[in-house]
């Protein structure tokens, strides 16, 4: 399926998995776990990509 997508969608896809990431542990380790969550992180189940 993926081959028929359009590239606008393909490109907004990919940038979506790459900013999905954690926050990285040294940053936690270094923030004192201030900082453990990512705020712009996204659940694939409740949250949709907008089209």
């Amino acid at each position: 399926m993926a081959r028929y997508r359009n590239l606008s969608k393909k490109i907004r896809y990919g940038k979506e998995l790459k900013s999905n990431s954690p926050v990285p542990s040294w940053c936690v380790i270094r923030t004192n776990r201030r900082f453990r969550n990512h705020p712009k992180r996204r659940k694939w189940r409740s949250t949709r990509i907008k089209r």
